[in-house]
């Protein structure tokens, strides 16, 4: 994965925070902003799979340093590295996975976890880098989401809320940074191929392709080369407030998946219920 090369690594010098990157989508983000030479600080929940402690291996892959403790305590560090430019992404909240379900049948337990482990982690580690980089006057905020052109994600209103809320919050945000030259975004991937994907099918990433059901799926790292790629604009601000499409970007600025595939942007039926 390392090139040396410095056409292959335009984010040297530049640093990013990656909240919930123990697996799936944050993983991929870190791993690519990595690969493009930053210098990423990752925060995330230990897992009995995975735990903290193993960051290593995975983060020797592209030089990537593991900060353990809270976000802030990470922008703490990252502040006093002097750290500029920082990327942030924030994990999403849990997802039960379930849709054409109706409001009433959906635990409020699940509420409270795509609010709390979702929109408002959002909220609070973009909080604490959003003053690094006012002073820096540069800097990307990436909020990831799920958007599908405005419809409804019918049968899970809880998950359709959280998300609007992770757009909404990109919008807000970008309209109180830009004087200061920091751009926010929501980003939204397809159908991603997480663990939590792979393992609910009964496969793994080096044999997904033997389940058809699974054709339309990315990998998380096809996301990560989206934020990349953003990071790397120099006119990013240009998009502050929009809500993006991982494969529309990749169409836009030439990058595939990690199988060399551009899949096209996923889009749910819309049948009449």
């Amino acid at each position: 994965m390392q090139n040396d090369q410095p056409a292959s690594r335009p984010l040297k010098d530049r640093v990013a925070v990656v909240t919930g990157a123990s697996r799936g989508a944050g993983r991929g983000i870190a791993i690519e902003l990595g690969a493009a030479g930053a210098t990423v600080y990752v925060t995330g929940r230990s897992t009995r799979a995975q735990p903290a402690a193993s960051y290593g291996q995975l983060l020797a892959l592209s030089g990537m340093e593991a900060l353990p403790g809270t976000i802030d305590a990470t922008a703490d560090e990252v502040s006093r590295q002097g750290g500029r430019g920082i990327a942030v992404r924030c994990d999403h909240e849990s997802f039960d996975g379930v849709f054409e379900a109706p409001f009433w049948t959906h635990p409020l337990a699940h509420w409270d976890s795509m609010f709390d482990r979702g929109v408002r982690n959002h909220l609070l580690a973009s909080r604490c880098a959003a003053p690094l980089m006012v002073r820096c006057r540069q800097g990307l905020i990436v909020t990831t989401t799920f958007w599908d052109r405005g419809h409804y994600l019918r049968g899970n209103l809880f998950y359709d809320l959280a998300k609007a809320s992770m757009t909404r919050l990109a919008f807000g945000m970008a309209q109180e940074l830009a004087p200061h030259g920091v751009a926010s975004v929501a980003l939204s991937p397809g159908w991603m191929r997480t663990e939590f994907v792979l393992a609910g099918h009964k496969t793994d990433e080096a044999h997904w392709q033997e389940r058809p059901e699974l054709a339309r799926t990315e990998s998380p790292r096809y996301l990560g080369r989206a934020v990349a790629a953003l990071a790397g604009d120099a006119k990013v601000l240009d998009r502050t407030g929009e809500v993006l499409r991982v494969a529309d970007l990749a169409r836009e600025y030439g990058f595939t998946d990690i199988d060399g595939r551009q899949p096209a942007p996923f889009e749910m039926a819309q049948d009449a219920p």
